[in-house]
């Protein structure tokens, strides 16, 4: 249930710093419960929309500060949510001016919950360095303790994961475990916990052997988040979890379970229908692992409708690689080429390039009487969009695809009056060349210069993997971290008996 914005009525004997005040505490409680309409209409006479700056005069500049970090956030949520466009800029703006009215009345810790929440925008505008560093100088800014620096720290967590690194977002976690057991916001605690369980499941796509053990972690969470995002009364928070808790049980086989969760989320969120169509989407996926080809088919067909209707044309792009593979597994084979083909086409319109890149590979391995050019343009696509955002199955799924395009290779002969129209094989050769290196060093860099580990990463043996980089890639020699030789057990014996 969505709690009532508070009327004029209600604050008629507050004075105008007072009232001001009020209203900026109630739209952000509001924002924690997810309520769109509601955080907006608290801030009504002070603030009509989206794009427009607050009234603040005559307000002490404390307190107009606090309004117009008030709609910066707002501006940056609703503007996120709804893809509307400068809404990020504006954003900043607003926020940028209330840093300036808190450095003026000498308030370092209000600048430092701005500098985050500023922060947070650029990480919007998917600029993560950015967001970084201020973020780094807010925490430096912010009490040690706090719901203010929670908010920021999980802001530094969400940047780490949005860069792929896993690693560090699981050591921010770890490390803070114990300053957000002290937080008393639900809202912020059960970020913690999500936060947590999605790096966990992250993490559990670079360590196969741990993938399980990781992956019922991250279950136990999620679990955490639900129980408070119940407390806050966030039923949009809960449903995103109970959503994930659906992808992991799908993720361990247990696909009965997976069902009841979607549809546990569904109806939280029945009155919204493009976030009920990601969920069918997910349903969608149980039921291609499930084999009920024809009812995921029928499922992921409405979603497609609802993200067409609303526009949402990355959420769209996703929806076609799931149709797409039903359709291939259907034996639909013209129908599949031609919803993966909309699919990178969707996705390179509003910039997603790793989205069409997984399309381009999905459909190199869904279909296996694609044409020799398709094979080779599908390729070089998904080299090109999922070159930075490879983890240890995509490595797995990218060898896979290259040997299914060298067996097409071989298998092909090329026609004379062909040799204008398509890649010569040498030509093609070099780019899997390439992108074999590209596939290499990302695996060395998660390994940090490990050959041995970087080679379990590519399910190949160390003498194998340094054959290939000898031979085929001399320029990632440099890569590699230096060989630490072991002592002898006899040095190692003296040694300790000086010691």
């Amino acid at each position: 249930m969505k709690t009532t914005s508070p009327t004029r009525q209600a604050t008629s004997h507050l004075t105008a710093d007072e009232e001001a005040l009020f209203k900026c505490e109630t739209a952000l409680e509001l924002k924690d419960q997810s309520d769109v309409e509601g955080a907006q209409k608290a801030m009504r006479r002070l603030w009509r929309r989206v794009g427009e700056r607050p009234d603040t005069e005559g307000l002490h500049p404390s307190v107009a500060a606090d309004v117009l970090l008030t709609t910066g956030i707002l501006t940056r949520w609703v503007g996120g949510r709804a893809k509307i466009k400068g809404a990020q800029e504006v954003a900043k703006n607003l926020i940028t001016e209330s840093i300036t009215y808190y450095e003026s009345v000498g308030d370092t810790e209000r600048v430092g919950s701005a500098r985050s929440e500023i922060a947070y925008c650029y990480w919007r505008d998917g600029e993560l360095n950015e967001a970084r560093i201020m973020l780094h100088q807010a925490l430096d800014e912010l009490p040690a303790q706090g719901n203010t620096r929670a908010r920021a720290l999980l802001h530094l967590i969400v940047v780490e994961s949005s860069a792929l690194q896993f690693d560090v977002a699981s050591r921010l976690l770890h490390d803070n475990a114990v300053f957000f057991e002290s937080v008393s916001n639900h809202s912020l605690k059960g970020s913690y916990h999500n936060e947590l369980a999605i790096v966990l499941r992250n993490l559990s796509r670079s360590e196969p052997s741990r993938r399980d053990d990781l992956l019922l972690k991250a279950l136990g969470e999620f679990e955490k988040a639900d129980h408070h995002f119940g407390l806050a009364k966030n039923s949009d928070f809960r449903a995103t979890v109970k959503n994930n808790v659906a992808l992991i049980l799908f993720n361990l086989s247990r696909f009965n379970e997976a069902q009841k969760y979607v549809i546990e989320a569904q109806r939280l969120m029945v009155k919204d229908r493009v976030r009920v169509a990601q969920f069918e989407e997910t349903q969608a996926q149980i039921f291609i692992a499930e084999n009920k080809l024809t009812d995921a088919e029928s499922v992921i067909r409405q979603s497609i409708q609802a993200f067409e209707k609303s526009g949402r044309q990355g959420l769209l792009a996703e929806a076609l690689i799931t149709q797409g593979i039903a359709l291939a597994r259907l034996k639909q084979h013209e129908r599949a080429q031609y919803t993966f083909e909309r699919a990178i086409e969707v996705a390179n319109q509003v910039g997603a390039s790793n989205i069409a890149g997984l399309a381009a590979l999905t459909m190199i391995e869904e279909l296996d009487h694609l044409s020799r050019t398709t094979l080779q343009s599908s390729f070089e696509r998904a080299s090109e969009g999922l070159a930075k955002s490879l983890n240890h199955d995509l490595i797995v799924r990218f060898n896979a695809a290259a040997n299914k395009v060298y067996a097409s290779l071989n298998r092909e002969e090329i026609p004379e009056d062909s040799a204008g129209v398509i890649s010569t094989p040498c030509n093609f050769q070099e780019e899997v060349l390439k992108f074999e290196g590209t596939l290499i060093r990302l695996a060395l860099a998660q390994a940090n210069g490990s050959v041995t580990r970087a080679a379990s990463l590519l399910s190949l043996s160390y003498q194998a993997l340094a054959y290939i980089i000898g031979g085929r890639h001399k320029d990632l020699l440099k890569e590699r971290s230096p060989v630490r030789r072991r002592r002898s057990h006899k040095k190692e014996m003296q040694s300790r008996q000086l010691r």
